[in-house]
C-alpha cells in the first residue's frame, strides 16, 4: 500500500524527491532533444505490432503503444514518455531492495548511485529503446531473488515469490535477450548455495512459466527462418583474433556508461566485500554477484575476440550499485560516504548541460569539414539534431516537384540504410503523409525487409525522392543505380546550428523503378 505523505520515513521522502528532481530532467531533456538513431528506428515497433522483430523482441513496442495512446501521440516527448515513467518506478524498486538487504540508508544510496548512472538515468530510463523495459523488469526479479533464493527450509511464501520471478524474467526476456541472465544467476546461485530448489516442484514450474514468454520470439522466428537468433549469434560469436582495441573500448565504456564516480565506487565496493569487510548479509551479496558476474564476464570476454557496445553489460552494474550502496551505507565516515553519493548525480548532471549545449547550441563542428559531400561527418552530435529542419526543407522541394509535375503527388521516398531512413521516418515521412522503403542489405536496411512488404512494396515504373545526408554519405548512382533507370539531383540545403553550417542534406529524384530489388528476407 502506498503510505500518505505524513506516514513516510525522511529517508522515503528524500528518494521521493530525488526521483521527481529526475524526472523533470528527462522531461526537460525529451522537450529540448530530437530522437537518436535508435529511438526512430523503435518507433516502428510501435507502427507495425509483430510478435517479435529482427532486432529485440516486442517489449520496446508494447511500451511505446501504451504510453502513446496506441500512437495517437506521434512527437519526441511521448515516445520518451514511457521509459521516464517507468524509470520512476525502477529508482523506486532500487530504493526498496537496498532497505531488504541492509537498510533505509542503503536503499537511498543505492537510487543516489542509480540516478548518477548514465546507463540507468540517460539510457535506460530516457531513451525510448529495450533497455527500460529490461530495467524495470530486471528490479522487479532481482526484488523477489533476494526473497526465495536464500530460503532454508523453503515455505509456501518462497514458492510464490519463485513464480513470481518466472513471470517477471520471462517479461524480462521480452524485453531484451539479456534477460536471460536472470536465470543464469538463479542457476549459478542454485547450485552453488541453495540446492534444496533443486527438489521443488516451483523451480521447474516458475521456468516453464518464463518459457512460455518467450513463445512470441520463438514462433516470429520460426516464421523467419530463425533469422533473429542467426543475426544476434552472428554479433558475439568470438572471431579467434585476439584484439585488444575492442576489450579496451568495452571496459572503457563500461566506466563511461556507468558514471566513472559510480564505477570507482562499485569497484572499491566489491574489493572491499572480496576482502572478506562484512557490510551485507552474506547471502545477499552472493546474489547479487550471482546475477551481475556472469552478464559481465560474458559480454567482456567476448570483446576480446569481436566488437561490443558496453550497454550489453550494462545490466550488470545495476545489480552491483545494491552492493556498492551496502559498503558506503556501512562506512566509517559518512559525511564522506554522503559527499560521494551526492557526487555521481552532480557530475551526470554537468554532463547533460554540456551534452544538451554540444547538441543543441554549439557552434563547434566536431567532424569533417574539409568536402562538402562529407561535412559533419564523425560529429556524434549530429544524429539528435536537425531533423526539423529536413523536415521544413522536405516540404518546400515536395511542394515545388509535385505542384510543376516534375514529381508525382504523394511520392515516396527511398533509403540505404535504417539511418537516416528510420529518422527520416519519423521526422519527415509521416507528417508530410509519405513512406519509407529501404533499398540494401538486411544488415543495412533491418526492419525495413519487413517494412517494405508491409507499405505494399516499391511499384515498378514509379519515381521515389532519395534524402542523402552529408554526415552519412552514400553516391545513390552506386546505391540505386541498378534498380532505377535515372537518378537526378535537386536541391542541396543547409542544416545549421548557432548560425553555423553542421551538415549538408541532398535531395535526388529516383526515376522509373524497375522493380528488380529483391528485399533480403529469409527463405520460410
Amino acid at each position: 500500500m502506498i503510505k500518505r505523505l505524513q506516514d513516510l520515513s525522511p529517508t522515503q521522502k528524500k528518494v521521493l524527491i530525488l526521483i521527481g528532481v529526475g524526472s523533470v530532467v528527462r522531461i526537460i531533456l525529451a522537450l529540448t532533444l530530437e530522437l537518436g538513431i535508435d529511438e526512430v528506428y523503435y518507433w516502428n515497433f510501435v507502427l507495425f505490432p509483430d510478435w517479435s522483430y529482427f532486432d529485440h523482441p516486442l517489449m520496446v513496442g508494447v511500451v511505446g503503444d501504451i504510453f502513446s495512446l496506441h500512437h495517437f501521440f506521434t512527437d519526441d516527448f511521448f515516445l520518451r514518455f514511457g521509459p521516464i515513467c517507468l524509470s520512476a518506478i525502477s529508482t523506486w524498486l532500487i530504493y526498496r531492495i537496498g532497505v531488504k538487504v541492509k537498510d533505509e540508508r542503503t536503499g537511498l544510496y543505492a537510487a543516489l548511485l542509480y540516478t548518477g548512472s548514465i546507463y540507468c538515468f540517460i539510457i535506460a530510463g530516457f531513451s525510448f529503446i529495450p533497455d527500460s523495459p529490461l530495467i524495470l523488469f530486471w528490479l522487479l526479479a532481482l526484488q523477489v531473488m533476494i526473497d526465495f533464493l536464500p530460503t532454508h527450509p523453503i515455505d509456501k511464501h518462497s514458492r510464490k515469490k519463485i513464480l513470481l520471478f518466472g513471470i517477471y524474467a520471462g517479461l524480462a526476456m521480452l524485453s531484451k535477450y539479456q534477460g536471460a541472465f536472470l536465470w543464469i544467476g538463479v542457476f549459478v546461485y542454485v547450485f552453488l548455495f541453495n540446492r534444496e530448489w533443486l527438489k521443488e516442484i516451483s523451480f521447474y514450474l516458475s521456468g516453464m512459466i518464463s518459457a512460455i514468454f518467450l513463445l512470441p520470439i520463438l514462433i516470429w522466428n520460426i516464421q523467419n527462418n530463425f533469422i533473429s537468433f542467426n543475426y544476434h549469434s552472428g554479433r558475439v560469436t568470438p572471431a579467434w583474433e585476439i584484439r585488444p582495441d575492442y576489450f579496451l573500448t568495452e571496459v572503457l565504456g563500461q566506466f563511461a556508461y556507468n558514471n566513472p564516480i559510480v564505477y570507482v565506487l562499485i569497484v572499491i565496493a566489491l574489493v572491499a566485500w572480496f576482502r572478506k569487510k562484512d557490510f551485507i548479509a552474506s547471502a545477499y551479496a552472493k546474489i547479487l554477484l550471482c546475477q551481475a558476474l556472469p552478464l559481465w564476464a560474458v559480454f567482456t570476454s567476448f570483446s576480446i575476440f569481436r566488437s561490443t557496445l558496453p550497454h550489453w553489460s550494462a545490466p550488470a552494474f545495476v545489480s552491483l550499485i545494491v552492493l556498492a550502496a551496502a559498503y558506503w551505507a556501512s562506512h566509517e565516515n559518512q559525511v564522506k560516504a554522503w559527499y560521494w553519493m551526492k557526487a555521481g548525480p552532480v557530475f551526470l548532471g554537468v554532463l547533460l548541460v554540456i551534452a544538451v549545449w554540444l547538441i543543441n547550441y554549439s557552434p563547434l563542428q566536431l567532424g569533417k569539414t574539409s568536402e562538402m559531400k562529407t561535412f559533419g561527418e564523425d560529429d556524434f552530435t549530429q544524429d539528435m539534431y536537425g531533423w526539423h529542419q529536413v523536415n521544413e526543407a522536405f516540404k518546400k522541394v515536395i511542394a515545388r516537384e509535385e505542384t510543376q509535375g516534375h514529381m508525382a503527388p504523394q511520392s515516396d521516398l527511398i533509403s540505404n540504410k535504417m539511418f537516416p531512413a528510420a529518422h527520416l521516418d519519423f521526422y519527415v515521412a509521416q507528417y508530410n503523409h509519405r513512406k519509407v522503403f529501404g533499398i540494401g542489405t538486411l544488415d543495412d536496411i533491418h526492419m525495413y525487409a519487413w517494412l517494405n512488404s508491409k507499405r505494399s512494396g516499391l511499384e515498378k515504373g514509379k519515381d521515389y525522392y532519395h534524402v542523402a545526408l552529408s554526415n552519412f554519405y552514400r553516391d545513390p548512382h552506386e546505391l540505386f543505380g541498378n534498380y532505377f533507370e535515372r537518378i537526378e539531383p535537386m536541391d542541396t540545403v543547409t542544416i545549421t546550428r548557432a548560425n553555423k553550417p553542421m551538415r549538408y542534406i541532398f535531395f535526388y529524384r529516383l526515376r522509373n523503378y524497375k522493380g528488380n530489388f529483391i528485399d533480403p528476407l529469409p527463405a520460410r
